[in-house]
């Protein structure tokens, strides 16, 4: 008997199943570079998809910004030519407010 504790047929599965190891490591290698390969243009495109909508909201909040602040201007001079009807017109949008809150 064997001192070591292994066999001749044991050696030889241990040699068998590493090849057989090697090919499935091999062939998942193999695979995760051709997704890789296929899915770096969608990404790149992706990304220029993202970036390109990033500008656009930046742009649009930029003219909502200046939409904003040219309805400001034009609110101030609407007062000041007409304070009174200013006046007037706010009591008028407060007591209408006040009673759809009533309900």
């Amino acid at each position: 008997m064997p001192a070591s504790g292994s066999s001749a047929p044991e050696a030889a599965l241990t040699g068998a199943g590493a090849d057989i190891l090697d090919r499935v490591v091999k062939g998942a290698h193999q695979t995760i570079d051709r997704l890789a390969e296929t899915a770096a243009p969608h990404v790149a495109r992706l990304q220029d998809t993202v970036s390109r909508a990033g500008d656009v909201l930046h742009e649009r909040g930029e003219q909502t910004r200046d939409l904003g602040q040219e309805w400001t201007d034009s609110l101030r001079s609407t007062v000041r030519e007409h304070p009174v009807a200013a006046v007037v017109a706010a009591l008028a949008v407060g007591m209408l407010v006040a009673r759809l809150t009533q309900r």
